[in-house]
C-alpha cells in the first residue's frame, strides 16, 4: 500500500496587539493617508512570482493545481543554507529572523510536494541538493524535520524514486538522522523510510538500513519513546517491512534475531496490564501495538523465536476477557488471528483449555466480529480445537458447565452460524469445503455432542427456558450438517 504525503506542520503565533502611544482622533486626511499607505503593503513585492490562488497553502493540493513554477524555484531558494544556527543564543531557542521565512517556505514546500506535478518540478530544480545541504548544516531540529518532511512527500511518488536513490549522500543521511533525538524529526525519519521501501528502489534503502545498529536503533526507538505519533510510525515502518515480501528477506530476520518479537509481546503486555479505565483510553496505542503482534504471528518461524509464547497468550486471553469488547473493536478482531496463528504450536491448547471464562469471552466476541469474515472464521476455528479437546478430556461435570455456557450464549452462536451459512458459496460441494476449512463443521459437531449429552442426562434438572434454547440450538446446527 503506498503511503500518503501528509501536509507540512507551520507553528503559526498571533502577533500581539501594539497600543497606541497616543489618545488623539485622527482627522480623515490622516486616515486616507494610513489606508492607502497599508494597502500599498500589503501588495507583494513585483519582483517575486504570486503563490498559489488558493486562501491557504495548508489546503488540500492534487495533480490539478496549477502552480507558477517560478514562485516553486524562489520558495527553494530560501532554503538555501544561512548561518541560521550562529544566529541563535544558547539561552534561546526563539526563532531568528531569517529562520521564520526559512520554515514557512519549507512548509509551503513541503504541502506543495504532495502533489506529483509540483513534486517533479522541485526536484528538476535541485530541491534535493537544498534539502541534504541544510540536513548536514542545520543543528536546528524544526529545520530538519521539515527537511524530512519535504523529502518523505516526494517519496511517496513512484516517478521520483530513482532520484531520490541515486541522490549522493541522501539515503545515509536519512539515515543517520534516526540516531536524532527529536522525536518529530524521527517521525518523519521513518515516514520517509517506510515510504521509501515500498518503492520500486526499495533496495538501496533496505541495504541501507541493514546494520544491526540501525535496527537496533529502530527497536531502541519502538521500546522506549513516550511519543504515541513517532510509536505509531515507528509500528507503520515495521510493518511496512514484514508485508513487503522483497523487502523482508533483506530486513526481518535480522529484526527477528534482534528479539522484534519478544519486545512486540512485552509492548503488548505493558498495555493489556493497564486497568480496564486506563487501557480503554489508550485504545489507538493498544490497536497499533497488536496489529503488529499480528503481523509477526504470521511470519514463518515466529512461533520458533519467541519465548514468551505464554504471556502472549494470557494478553490475548485477556482481552477477550473485556467487557466492553466494542470499545476495542479493532483489538479484539486482532486478537483472534493471532490466537489463530498460534494454534500451529499444539502446546497452546493446553494453556486455555481448562479456561471457562476464556471461551465466554470467545462467544462473546462473536457480534463484535460479526463484519469481519476473517476474524469470524478465526473464532470458529479455535472453537473446534478447544471444544473437541473438552469433549475427549472434560469431566462431566466440566462438559456440563460448558453445555450451560453453549446454551446461554445460544443467541451469538447462531446469529454467526446463520452470517456463515449465508456467506458460505452456493456450490454444495465448494460449500462443504468452505465449512470444513474454517473449522465451522467440527465446532458445530462438538456444539451438538456436548448439547445432546447434556439434554440426555435425566439425572440433571434443566430449567425449561434451558430447554428450549438447546432444541433451537441444535435445529439450528442440523442446518449445518
Amino acid at each position: 500500500m503506498t503511503p500518503s504525503p501528509v501536509e507540512g506542520k507551520m507553528e503559526k503565533k498571533t502577533p500581539e496587539l501594539e497600543e497606541n502611544e497616543e489618545n488623539g482622533v485622527n482627522t480623515e486626511e490622516e486616515e486616507e493617508a494610513e489606508t492607502k499607505a497599508e494597502e500599498e503593503e500589503s501588495e507583494p513585492p513585483s519582483h517575486l512570482p504570486f503563490a498559489p490562488p488558493s486562501a491557504s497553502t495548508s489546503e488540500l493540493i492534487d495533480d490539478s493545481t496549477t502552480v507558477d513554477p517560478s514562485y516553486v524555484i524562489s520558495l527553494i531558494r530560501q532554503l538555501l543554507p544561512s548561518d541560521l544556527d550562529k544566529e541563535r543564543t544558547s539561552a534561546s531557542e526563539e526563532k531568528t529572523e531569517k529562520e521564520e521565512p526559512w520554515e514557512e517556505s519549507g512548509c509551503i514546500l513541503w504541502d506543495l510536494a504532495a502533489a506529483k506535478i509540483q513534486a517533479e518540478v522541485m526536484v528538476d530544480n535541485f530541491i534535493l541538493d537544498v534539502l541534504l545541504a541544510n540536513l548536514h548544516a542545520s543543528k536546528s531540529p524544526r529545520i530538519k524535520e521539515i527537511c524530512l518532511g519535504i523529502v518523505g512527500n516526494l517519496a511517496c511518488h513512484e516517478s521520483l524514486s530513482c532520484k531520490l536513490s541515486s541522490q549522493e549522500g541522501l539515503i545515509e543521511t536519512v539515515v543517520q538522522q534516526l540516531f536524532l533525538d527529536d522525536s518529530s524529526c524521527l517521525t518523519e525519519a521513518l515516514r520517509l523510510l517506510e515510504a521509501a521501501i515500498q518503492t520500486s528502489v526499495y533496495a538501496s534503502w533496505s541495504d541501507a538500513l541493514l546494520s544491526e545498529e540501525v535496527l537496533q536503533r529502530v527497536l531502541w526507538i519502538l521500546e522506549n519513546t513516550l511519543n504515541s505519533s513517532l510509536f505509531e510510525k515507528c509500528i507503520d515502518f515495521i510493518l511496512a517491512v514484514i508485508d513487503n515480501e522483497d523487502v523482508a528477506k533483506i530486513l526481518l530476520g535480522h529484526l527477528m534475531k534482534l528479539c522484534l518479537p519478544d519486545i512486540a509481546i512485552n509492548l503488548l503486555s505493558s498495555e493489556v496490564e493497564k486497568s480496564g479505565d486506563d487501557m480503554l483510553a489508550r485504545t489507538e496505542v493498544l490497536d497499533k501495538t497488536i496489529s503488529l503482534v499480528e503481523g509477526l504471528s504470521a511470519v514463518d518461524g515466529f512461533l520458533e523465536i519467541v519465548s514468551s509464547k505464554e504471556k502472549l497468550v494470557q494478553c490475548l486471553c485477556k482481552i477477550l476477557k473485556v467487557p466492553d469488547k466494542f470499545e476495542i473493536l479493532e483489538t479484539c478482531t486482532s486478537a483472534v488471528l493471532v490466537l489463530a496463528n498460534l494454534f500451529a504450536d499444539e502446546n497452546i491448547l493446553s494453556v486455555l483449555i481448562g479456561d471457562i471464562s476464556f471461551l465466554e469471552g470467545l462467544f462473546d466476541t462473536l457480534p463484535v466480529v460479526a463484519d469481519d469474515i476473517e476474524a469470524r472464521n478465526a473464532i470458529w476455528f479455535i472453537m473446534s480445537k478447544v471444544l473437541g479437546e473438552a469433549v475427549d478430556k472434560f469431566s462431566k461435570e466440566s462438559l456440563y458447565r460448558l453445555a450451560e455456557l453453549i446454551l446461554r450464549k445460544s443467541v451469538f452462536i447462531e446469529e454467526s452460524m446463520n452470517v456463515q451459512l449465508l456467506q458460505e458459496p452456493q456450490d454444495e460441494s465448494a460449500t462443504n469445503d468452505y465449512v470444513r476449512l474454517h473449522g465451522v463443521k467440527k465446532s458445530i459437531t462438538m456444539i451438538v455432542q456436548i448439547i445432546e449429552k447434556w439434554s440426555g442426562d435425566e439425572s440433571l434438572s434443566r430449567q425449561s427456558d434451558a430447554i428450549e434454547r438447546a432444541h433451537r440450538l441444535l435445529n439450528t446446527c442440523s442446518k449445518y450438517l
